[in-house]
């Protein structure tokens, strides 16, 4: 008996229990869909994550030790001067840009209204573009106003929220006291779920009307002129500081040097860990299908019992009844995953066109092709190990025992 011979048999056996076919494959159809549309949403969010945050790969950031020097001495402060010296390109190649930022807390008083504390960072005009930070409203300060002194401000989601109902556009244009000095509004950040409590302003309106602290700086922010150079770029900050600050050993620096991109990776990696783990969750529905295609061939196997004895008694090999069982297996366990594929990828789809319009920012989910053969063999190996026995235990009947069988 030839393959294809073998394969109409099993089909037929398939059709004569229609209805319990169908069952046996809705296991696997909804393990395959499960595994498919959960590797989907993960890979969305992790899309979506690199989307925003992708641009911060590059960013380094530059604190002062807090407290005294791990030397024991004094820790120092980071000056104008340590910026002008990260800011010469002869010593620091890799180093594109460098922002400087003093910060601070400020009593905010609406004329007339009322009042709201929060962190005061003053700045230069390319700090919004540096830490990928947009406006709801409004405009940035320019480099001019930088210099001039000027009194502007950007407020944050919560001052805004707190000060004027979380009316953006009412905010924009209004005076507002912080501390003894009137500054005009000319924007208001978009939500970013971090230093979302914040009013930004020039660097010298922030040290001359409200923070003092004469040339010292909180922190710097640098940022590499590509992801590859970024380590470059963080031994180039490292050396020049540590030679500014006559530091000899890396145990006694007075200084943090943080690359944003390891924080990325590492955060990335869980991402990616936490799609595996709920692929991993989806497929127990395989396992659990399996054991009903399993369950089903066994009860095949014994109700056509006296059909494989018939079959043998008249020259059908063992080989033969293997096949028709294994397919017949097979068969069920990869319509399941087809459709359990179709599925899950029209459901995939279908969330990637209406979950952003129902969840604002909502990652869309992203099918994976890796998922989904991945998924569909799986489907077939379960098809051939669930279906192995009890082809087996078919094709190791005697004839004269088949026949007896009642």
């Amino acid at each position: 008996m030839n393959l294809l011979e073998t394969a109409r048999i099993a089909l037929r056996g398939l059709r004569a229990n229609r209805l319990r076919s169908a069952l046996t494959t809705l296991g696997i159809v909804i393990g395959v869909a499960s595994v498919i549309i959960l590797v989907a949403l993960g890979n969305g969010i992790q899309s979506g994550f690199n989307d925003i945050f992708g641009s911060l790969a590059t960013q380094i950031t530059v604190t002062p030790t807090q407290g005294s020097a791990p030397s024991g001495g004094r820790a120092r402060d980071l000056t104008d001067a340590d910026l002008e010296a990260l800011q010469d390109s002869a010593k620091a190649p890799n180093v594109e840009s460098i922002t400087p930022v003093v910060g601070g807390t400020g009593l905010l008083q609406l004329v007339g209204g009322g009042q709201y504390r929060t962190s005061i960072t003053g700045t230069t005009a390319d700090y919004l573009e540096v830490n990928a930070r947009d406006l709801q409203v409004g405009r940035n300060f320019t480099e001019l106003e930088a210099r001039t002194k000027a009194k502007v401000v950007i407020l944050g989601p919560n001052p805004v929220n707190e000060l004027f109902n979380g009316n953006a556009a009412a905010a924009l244009g209004r005076e507002i006291r912080i501390g003894r000095t009137i500054f005009r509004v000319i924007g208001v950040a978009a939500v970013s779920g971090q230093q979302d409590d914040v009013a930004i302003m020039p660097l010298g309106a922030a040290r001359s009307y409200l923070l003092g602290g004469g040339d010292t700086l909180s922190s710097m922010i640098a940022r590499a002129d590509s992801v590859a150079t970024v380590p470059a770029a963080t031994d180039q900050i490292t050396n020049i500081l540590s030679a500014r600050h006559g530091i000899r050993q890396p145990a006694e620096r007075d200084f943090n040097v943080q690359a944003l991109q390891s924080l990325l990776d590492q955060s990335s990696q869980f991402l990616t860990f936490l799609t595996l783990f709920t692929g991993a969750v989806a497929g127990i529905s395989l396992v659990v299908g399996s054991i009903g295609v399993a369950n089903i061939m066994l009860v095949t196997v014994t109700e056509r019992t006296r059909e494989i004895g018939i079959r043998k008694a008249i020259g059908a090999r063992r080989r033969a009844i293997l096949q028709q069982f294994l397919l017949e297996s097979m068969f069920l366990s990869g319509l399941g995953g087809l459709v359990g594929i179709l599925i899950g990828v029209g459901v995939s789809l279908a969330g990637a066109a209406v979950l952003p319009q129902l969840v604002p920012d909502f990652p869309p989910p992203s099918v994976s092709v890796g998922s989904v053969v991945l998924s569909f063999s799986i489907s077939l190996l379960i098809g051939l190990v669930a279906g192995g026995y009890p082809a087996n235990r078919a094709a190791r009947l005697r004839p004269i025992e088949a026949l007896r069988y009642q």
